[in-house]
């Protein structure tokens, strides 16, 4: 298959989750005017992961004649000597840093599986994560208004602005208990801070978002429906950012964030501490 000379598939591995991979990838290639396909291969644990990782890797490049770029962290030399018999370019993501800090430190780093993540370094933390989640879960979408003094931060904004994956990416990365509630159409006409949310404004944030992208999200949900309009979608988020101004809620425009970086800035604008396994 022949390929635009701007284009690359791009692979993210890790023995863990990738999610460093991918956050420090997207940051980069953001900084190149390059079309990506994009693939993410995490907990890359054994040799027989390793070799199949390989196998994809050259697949892609026998594929288009290019060599795929490669953003990884692995631990263990073993695994990413197989990784590395692959025909890419290769991004070390936890060697740019460890070898510096080797320097700095005069010490010899010793690699171990899932050290940086390990439950039994802190039980505690990490069973304060899953009740995030599991309290996350359950404020979301306004299912429930209950028990809001043991939420970290309450998010409010239109259907369809982020609040969801917002939350939830609070909650399963720094262990945040974030409740959110939509305003629907029928709330337009007394548009309010709700009476429960009231007394925890303190610790509330809007989402908006703008029109047209609404427009768009909405419409991949519910094509062509009134709630997918342009004029629903305008009336909406006038109104609500209205309120937010009204009651000085400070808010945040999604519109070109990605979820990390929506929750970053929230994490920011409200003071709240990454709490890490």
């Amino acid at each position: 298959m022949q390929r635009k000379s701007n284009f690359r598939d791009v692979f993210y591995v890790s023995d863990g989750t990738a999610i460093t991979s991918e956050t420090l990838g997207h940051a980069v290639l953001g900084q190149f005017p390059i079309e990506t396909r994009q693939t993410t291969l995490p907990f890359v644990e054994t040799a027989e992961r390793a070799q199949d990782v390989q196998r994809k890797i050259n697949r892609a490049y026998e594929e288009t004649g290019i060599k795929p770029l490669v953003f990884y962290s692995i631990v263990l030399p073993e695994i990413k000597a197989v990784i590395e018999q692959s025909h890419a370019n290769f991004y070390d993501i936890l060697n740019a840093l460890v070898e510096p800090l080797k320097q700095d430190l005069q010490m010899e780093p010793k690699p171990m599986l899932h050290r940086s993540h390990s439950i039994s370094k802190d039980a505690a933390s990490y069973q304060d994560r899953i009740a995030a989640i599991e309290y996350t879960l359950a404020h979301d979408d306004g299912v429930s208004l209950n028990n809001l003094e043991q939420a970290d931060i309450i998010l409010l904004g239109v259907s369809r602005c982020g609040k969801t994956p917002t939350s939830l990416y609070l909650a399963m990365q720094f262990g945040i208990r974030a409740v959110n509630y939509p305003f629907i159409a029928e709330d337009m006409n007394k548009l309010k801070l709700p009476a429960a949310i009231e007394p925890f404004r303190y610790k509330t944030y809007g989402l908006t978002i703008g029109t047209e992208r609404l427009v768009e999200i909405r419409n991949g949900r519910y094509a062509n429906s009134d709630y997918a309009s342009q004029e629903q979608c305008e009336t909406e988020l006038n109104k609500v950012e209205a309120m937010f101004r009204r009651e000085a809620i400070p808010y945040l425009n999604t519109t070109s964030l990605s979820v990390e970086e929506i929750s970053t800035r929230l994490l920011d604008m409200s003071g709240l501490k990454r709490r890490m396994c």
